[in-house]
């Protein structure tokens, strides 16, 4: 019986790594009658009105109970589009709050919040945001987690006599791993306060390798590789979505991202986390 040689990738998913092709990597492509008229983006701040270039004064919030009086007239000023733009991300900051104000993580969202601003669509990373990769995957024991799930195929299917792993177990370890659920930040509470929850949320790829794998007469030590890269980019179907339709964060998001006046550039965002797992014969 062979044994398996490592480095070795044991997990890939079918969506590809630099997607840049995927409809949330879009920028700039939508007019504003097709924003207002199939997506519902009317009232998109309290503060500018994106579309005529004019600031809102308290008669224009439609939060505000004078609203309206002036028949729908905005009387603020006019901006320039730099200056538009500039308001919206100090609004999209202020309203990111509620959902990122707890926890070691919870600053990553202004730092991509910047990153999108300078607009330049190169790839983000960040060692917190590593950080945050590692503690989701270790912390998960629950019974979907992949953690556990390598853990157990290699536990029980490591050979002693040869001191390895069978290179004809190795499908098998890829469909339980399939049967798992991928690592992503969507706890019911946690991530929706940490800021991980609308920094990532999902994760668009992954790729797991395990890099070392140590059999002593004893135990065993492997050392496994977790690679994660999302977009930090809205797509139609996101904006469509009563839980994204209805926050002012990602109505301002898509419009400075989506609006063919903006067109402020997505981009890659990529993490990785290396763990160790061990065992005993």
């Amino acid at each position: 019986m062979t044994n398996a040689v490592f480095p070795q990738t044991i997990f890939m998913t079918q969506r590809p790594f630099n997607d840049y092709g995927a409809d949330d990597m879009r920028y700039g492509d939508i007019s504003a009658d097709r924003l207002i008229r199939e997506f519902g983006l009317k009232n998109i701040s309290n503060i500018v009105d994106p579309y005529t270039l004019t600031r809102l004064t308290t008669f224009d919030n439609p939060q505000s109970r004078f609203a309206g009086v002036y028949g729908g007239a905005h009387r603020g000023g006019t901006i320039s589009v730099q200056d538009c733009a500039r308001l919206l991300f100090e609004e999209m900051q202020k309203t990111s709050l509620p959902y990122s104000f707890v926890g070691p993580y919870r600053y990553l969202i202004n730092q991509m919040l910047r990153h999108f601003q300078r607009s330049t669509g190169t790839p983000f990373s960040d060692a917190q945001l590593n950080a945050a990769y590692q503690d989701k995957i270790v912390n998960d024991n629950s019974h979907n987690s992949m953690k556990l799930a390598i853990q157990q195929e290699l536990n029980d299917h490591i050979d002693f006599s040869t001191f390895g792993y069978p290179q004809n177990r190795m499908a098998e370890l890829s469909k339980i791993i399939r049967s798992r659920v991928l690592p992503k930040f969507d706890s019911f509470l946690l991530d929706k306060i940490n800021g991980m929850g609308i920094t990532v949320h999902d994760v668009h790829a992954t790729k797991i390798d395990i890099i070392s794998l140590d059999v002593e007469e004893q135990g065993w030590k492997a050392c496994i590789k977790f690679i994660g890269q999302d977009h930090f980019g809205l797509d139609v179907d996101d904006i469509r979505k009563r839980k994204f339709n209805q926050l002012d964060f990602f109505k301002i998001w898509f419009v400075l991202q989506r609006y063919n006046k903006f067109g402020f550039k997505p981009f890659l965002t990529n993490m990785e986390a290396t763990i160790t797992l061990q065992g005993v014969k």
